[in-house]
Parts: C-alpha cells; structure tokens; sequence
C-alpha cells in the first residue's frame, strides 16, 4: 500500500497543477510543492533503512595500536 501512496505522489508531482480544454492554459505545481514532495519520500526511505541514518565508528589515533 505505501508503494502505491508513493507512485501516486510521484505521478501527481510529475502531471500539471491545473489544465483547461480547447488549447487552453496549463499550470505547473510550485517548486516549494515539488521540494515537499521530494523531502517527504526522501524521509520515508530514510526511515526504511536499517542504520536510521546513524552510523557509529570507532576512532583510533595514529600510533595508537
């Protein structure tokens, strides 16, 4: 299901914001919208990988062995 949530996102960002018959205007969504769109998918993956965006290394000094 969230697929499909996803899919309809992406196709709703990618189509026009409004259309008009007879070779009438057509409107783009704003770039702010599209920006949102992008920063909410993007979280949604981020969320679905394992780490969660934390990654812990340990330091070890030169010389230090």
């Amino acid at each position: 299901m969230s697929d499909d949530l996803e899919a309809a996102i992406i196709e709703n960002a990618q189509g026009p914001a409004k259309a008009s018959g007879d070779a009438g205007s057509m409107e783009q969504h704003k770039l702010s919208e599209l920006i949102a769109a992008d920063r909410h998918l993007s979280a949604k993956k981020a969320t679905q990988s394992k780490r969660r965006g934390l990654r812990f290394n340990k330091l070890v000094p030169p010389g230090a062995a």
